[in-house]
């Protein structure tokens, strides 16, 4: 097993290669074991998934501070990759109260984290979400181990739709200190390609809200160096089991039994 520095050096390693990094979301212990065998190189984890998991609605406070690390703590313990993990807005508006999530969550083996410029119910006000990322990166340095500060500008997501203001608030945040970029909501090549060219760090592309007809080659070709799917994973998974159950209750089938994945798959994968 690699050790907690390790994980930390080689994910900020994968930052920095020419070659484009995929982080599938997997949202507990299971779903991250299924995935380390498949070749990624990290995971990181989804808000959106752990919500599910836990039949709560997503982004409006219904998982605690706690419940968000202890989430962190399983999937960490689970795999050998490092782990990138989603951190809400840090659970604070204070910009040094909200980075103290960064130093727990390394404590529970956590190699990097993003916080956002959104407080649950508006857009941090410009000059303060810039000192949060400043207090962000300075805990980060802090660290005992290598940690990938992630900031994130949610404009695009939260009925804020000006391109402009979120390539200001990125370039902001890459002076403040962020090793990672991210404004969730960019959708086209273009943009991407527009948005890269504007910044000097690297940039994660969500697929949860871009157009899943673009391939992760393309997007490589416009700059982009990082890609994630937030919670789409888990709502695929919760489709397929949607579909299972109306065929069950609907028609009395069950024929989805044959597309299940076989049980002795399920226990290799766990096993090791």
């Amino acid at each position: 097993m690699r050790s907690h520095a390790e994980k930390g050096r080689l994910f900020r390693e994968l930052h920095k290669r020419r070659e484009i990094l995929i982080l599938p979301n997997p949202w507990d212990a299971g779903t991250a074991k299924l995935l380390a065998p498949l070749g990624f190189e990290a995971l990181a984890t989804t808000s959106l998934g752990m919500s599910n998991a836990l039949g709560r609605v997503d982004g409006e406070g219904s998982v605690s501070r706690a419940e968000l690390l202890e989430n962190c703590r399983v999937i960490a313990r689970a795999t050998d990759l490092p782990v990138n993990a989603d951190l809400e807005n840090g659970y604070a508006d204070d910009p040094k109260e909200a980075a103290t999530i960064l130093r727990d969550a390394a404590e529970v083996g956590i190699v990097g984290g993003s916080i956002e410029d959104w407080s649950g119910e508006r857009i941090y006000e410009f000059n303060h979400a810039v000192e949060r990322v400043a207090a962000g990166a300075e805990m980060a340095r802090s660290l005992p181990v290598p940690f990938t500060f992630v900031a994130r500008a949610e404009n695009l997501i939260r009925g804020r739709l000006d391109l402009d203001d979120t390539i200001k608030r990125l370039q902001a945040f890459e002076k403040a200190g962020a090793d990672v970029l991210y404004a969730p909501g960019l959708r086209d090549l273009s943009t991407m390609r527009t948005v890269v060219q504007a910044i000097g760090k690297p940039l994660n592309v969500v697929m949860s809200a871009a157009d899943p007809s673009l391939t992760a080659a393309e997007m490589e070709a416009v700059g982009v160096k990082r890609l994630s799917v937030g919670g789409a994973l888990s709502r695929l998974a919760l489709a397929a089991f949607m579909k299972g159950a109306r065929e069950m209750k609907k028609k009395g089938a069950f024929t989805w039994v044959r597309d299940a994945l076989p049980t002795k798959d399920l226990k290799d994968a766990f096993r090791a």
